[in-house]
């Protein structure tokens, strides 16, 4: 086994920031499926000081969506907002350094859709609270 298939099943196995109830009042909850396979990702975050200060994920589903989440966010928890909107498929892909089919990519991008979506919504919500 190679050894990013082993840090795969680790990170699968012991998850990083998976949601243990104790982010209390999220900026943002998101969730994303795979209906071809079932996947499920929920991300929970908090924002402050154009950072994310907290984050977790749950969801369900395969070794891929549920150890990208893990990683991806042990990667990007405590950073710059812009710079975890600008994270692109091809960088997760180059974290997670497995050849996927199709079906596979949207397994590995479903934590990083939801994190964007979540981080986009939530400060559109704060600009819009300040005008």
């Amino acid at each position: 086994m190679s050894l990013y298939k082993e840090i795969l099943l680790d990170h699968y196995k012991k998850p990083c920031h998976y949601d243990t109830g104790q982010i209390l009042q999220p900026s943002f909850v998101v969730s994303e499926s795979n209906p071809l396979c079932g996947d499920v990702v929920q991300i929970k975050g908090v924002i402050a000081n154009d950072k994310l200060a907290q984050v977790c994920f749950s969801g369900s589903g395969c070794v891929i969506s549920q150890a990208t989440a893990s990683m991806l966010l042990a990667k990007y928890a405590d950073c710059k907002l812009v710079d975890i909107v600008a994270i692109s498929p091809q960088d997760i892909l180059a974290l997670i350094q497995l050849d996927l089919g199709p079906n596979r990519i949207k397994c590995a991008l479903l934590a990083l859709i939801a994190l964007q979506a979540g981080i986009i919504n939530a400060t559109d919500l704060l600009l819009k609270k300040t005008e």
